[in-house]
């Protein structure tokens, strides 16, 4: 019997990316040694957490090629970094700050935003010792040299940094990039003062300016050459001929945090208030990250785990999603929200759970982190990693009473290509849809009777103001929403058009 629940899976899991982060591990863990040239083969570990407040950071889980720069550049944000221990052969590393106050900030930030260098957690807290006591070997040779050519004590910034505006191109764009998602990547380093977006020669490219040289050039030393995404996205930084940038509208392409008051221009959404908000009021002037749906780093951002979502190994695309409604007819799927799904199999003993393969693991992270918790008939979604790799189809001549689905070859899909503008309207499930595709002849009664007619309370519809093919409804509840966009995205409205339902960011 084919059954509701499973092409309503289908609808909501299908649109979009999401990257994949690591989770942080609170386990205490300090040096019980003399912190000096010497300690490599002194080292232990000792479970004691140290809680008193010290110019020194322990660093540790560095990855085996670390390289002095890369250890230096986590401080540069935060103050002048003074002295360098590299334990290589233990993974570790000793920094210590100029001040408490600037070593405060550095534990205080990166004990909620954990440091990803090449795609790696690192873990900072810090140390018993309250300075270093470094020799002259080789090693502390080379680390002296990075801090003499990193530190903004030791070096002219304007030498260092030509300019406090970043270019920056991102290649081999698989997944979307956006405004905000640059912004959290590009805050770790400093107050990103203004930024612009826009598309050159075929790429998607940014300049980005810090309110000073020594953030710009932390950003681009950290940065240069990471993927945002695993495997792609890869940015490419330079410092730009540009000064200064002149934003005239806070919008999805250019944004000027220090003037909240500019108008977002002609058609464009507004500004999101709590990002300002956010941005505002954050605890570490000079490393304000907005806090926006949607955009997920690994590069500097645990979001992931600060957000609740769980990370998805890579590879892993099927989902076990349980408490649907067993007891709900079938629909033809019409629709796609969170990516392409390949496959779906009802459950033959628990009709209530299905697994659903996700066309990659990114995909599958983005509908588990939106849906799962979701009302959907009066029942929350429940969604978890299968530990199926893969939905089998049953064998030649073993029906399963169309329990699995193959949706590979649907049409509806809608990211099989690369760079899809369909990437850039991921949003997560609010009580206010946005409708495309909508015919001359279409009016606004006509669209209002139509979601009617499902039993969702219509509370506003707005056509846009300059183009009627698109408007927002919304709807009494997220899970009336929900319920809608399953019933309506593909609905036939004549003359040739399909009805596309997504979810707005926007409220009416």
């Amino acid at each position: 019997m084919r059954r509701r629940g499973q092409t309503e899976v289908l609808l909501l899991f299908q649109r979009g990316s999401d990257e994949l982060c690591s989770s942080v591990s609170n386990s205490p863990y300090i040096m019980s040694t003399t912190a000096n040239g010497n300690d490599s083969k002194k080292f232990k570990g000792d479970i004691r957490g140290p809680s008193v407040p010290s110019r020194v950071i322990h660093i540790r889980k560095l990855p085996s090629d670390i390289t002095e720069a890369e250890v230096i550049s986590l401080g540069v944000p935060f103050g002048d970094v003074t002295n360098l221990l590299m334990l290589k052969a233990k993974n570790q590393a000793f920094l210590e700050m100029n001040s408490e106050e600037a070593a405060q900030n550095l534990v205080g930030y990166y004990s909620t935003m954990v440091p990803i260098i090449r795609h790696h957690p690192v873990y900072v807290q810090f140390s018993n010792h309250k300075e270093l006591k470094t020799d002259n070997s080789p090693n502390q040779e080379r680390a002296q040299a990075a801090l003499r050519a990193l530190s903004s004590s030791h070096v002219d910034t304007a030498a260092v940094a030509p300019s406090t505006v970043l270019r920056v191109v991102v290649e081999n764009l698989i997944y979307p990039v956006t405004l905000d998602a640059l912004c959290q990547i590009f805050s770790k380093f400093g107050t990103v003062l203004r930024i612009i977006i826009f598309t050159k020669n075929n790429q998607f490219q940014a300049l980005l300016q810090y309110p000073d040289g020594a953030s710009a050039q932390a950003a681009k030393l950290s940065l240069d050459g990471q993927n945002i995404y695993n495997g792609c996205c890869t940015l490419r930084i330079s410092f730009s001929k540009l000064t200064s940038l002149n934003v005239k509208y806070n919008n999805e392409k250019s944004r000027d945090f220090t003037r909240p008051d500019l108008p977002t221009g002609d058609g464009q959404p507004t500004m999101e208030h709590t990002a300002m908000a956010a941005f505002m009021s954050s605890p570490y002037p000079g490393l304000a990250v907005p806090a926006l749906p949607g955009a997920l780093a690994s590069l500097s951002l645990p979001g992931a785990t600060r957000l609740g979502f769980h990370p998805i190994p890579a590879g892993h695309s099927v989902l076990l999603v349980s408490n649907l409604n067993p007891e709900v007819s079938d629909c033809l799927p019409t629709g796609c929200v969170y990516g392409d799904v390949m496959r779906v199999k009802i459950l033959f003993n628990k009709k209530e759970n299905a697994l659903v393969q996700m066309s990659d693991s990114t995909q599958a992270q983005l509908a588990m982190s939106h849906l799962n918790g979701q009302r959907l008939h009066g029942k929350p979604l429940r969604i978890t990693l299968s530990k199926h790799m893969s939905v089998q189809l049953p064998r030649e001549g073993h029906e399963d009473q169309g329990l699995t689905k193959d949706y590979s070859n649907s049409p509806l899909h809608r990211f099989k290509k690369p760079g899809s503008k369909n990437y850039s309207n991921i949003f997560p499930p609010s009580a206010t849809l946005h409708l495309s595709n909508i015919p001359p002849s279409v009016v606004e009664d006509d669209l209002k009777m139509l979601f009617a007619s499902s039993g969702a309370v219509v509370k506003a519809f707005k056509f846009f103001q300059k183009d009627h093919k698109m408007a927002l409804i919304q709807v009494g509840s997220v899970e009336e929403a929900i319920e809608s966009l399953i019933e309506f995205h593909n609905h036939d409205l004549g003359e040739n058009h399909h009805l596309r339902v997504s979810f707005s960011k926007s409220s009416i």
